[in-house]
């Protein structure tokens, strides 16, 4: 990019917005911002130590980050082969599939781990025979969650890294393949590392919304303290019984959401050659 052509854009991004405009702007600020305040306000910060610390808080936690670690594993296992084949592969019916791929970004959750009960359950399409051959069932298990987890999570890495890959110079790759490489070789060590800023975006993302599932865990694995009870279920629960120490546990969500998309603004959303 020239650096006219930066400063022009620069020049056209810094230009004031009319009066009414920027106060509709600032309405929807408070609308996003209101509620965490809300939540800051009626906080029990005294006791908030007690309440993060309990060993149901503690169980929940440490489950949360194990199943969405394994689920982010898992995004990214198979999220990268599917967004690669999404951007490099011309066929029959692609809308079609990065449709069903990304379904469950907009999917209600609830609805999501009604789907996966009927797909994977003990008398499920798959699952039926999962339960008949090795007597296995992943509903109302630990697995469960990490198959619920990356069911919702997944997309966002796709998403990411898909753009990524349509992003790459294929010359560069064409150069290597006409060195002698071989397609793994090419893609192991000239593709993978050009999107690796995207991919640790892309999975960072998928982290992020998979510890804060809850719709399709529930309706799926079920909530089992120590077994699948995560945090967002644990928050549930606690807002019957314990209305404070919810309040301090949806903190601890937020703030792990705040800080990811935070760090990932400029990597996610900024234009590709204009600086921020």
């Amino acid at each position: 990019m020239t650096k006219a052509r930066h400063e022009g854009v620069v020049a056209r991004n810094r230009l004031p917005l009319p009066v009414p405009a920027l106060a509709l702007a600032m309405v929807a600020v408070a609308f996003f911002a209101l509620p965490l305040a809300g939540l800051l306000w009626r906080a029990p910060w005294s006791k908030a130590w007690g309440y993060l610390t309990a060993d149901d808080s503690l169980t929940a936690l440490r489950l949360s980050l194990v199943c969405s670690l394994w689920a982010t594993a898992l995004s990214v296992v198979f999220g990268v082969p599917l967004a690669w084949l999404l951007a490099r592969v011309e066929f029959r019916g692609r809308r079609v599939v990065r449709a069903l791929c990304t379904l469950s970004m907009v999917l209600p959750p609830v609805v999501g781990g009604v789907a996966l009960f009927f797909a994977l359950g003990r008398r499920g399409i798959v699952g039926q025979y999962l339960y008949r051959w090795f007597d296995f069932t992943l509903p109302f298990t630990t697995t469960g969650v990490v198959i619920a987890q990356t069911f919702v999570a997944m997309p966002f890495l796709v998403i990411t890294v898909e753009a990524a890959f349509r992003q790459v110079d294929t010359r560069v790759e064409d150069a290597s393949r006409t060195l002698g490489a071989s397609r793994w070789y090419t893609f192991r060590r000239v593709t993978l590392p050009t999107i690796r800023p995207a991919l640790a975006a892309g999975a960072v993302l998928a982290w992020a919304r998979a510890l804060g599932e809850f719709g399709a865990t529930i309706t799926f694995a079920g909530n089992f303290p120590g077994t699948t009870q995560t945090l967002p279920l644990s928050v549930y629960l606690s807002l019957q019984s314990n209305p404070e120490a919810a309040l301090v546990l949806a903190l601890v969500l937020i703030a792990v959401s705040f800080i990811v998309l935070v760090g990932l603004r400029e990597r996610w959303f900024a234009r590709p050659g204009v600086q921020p």
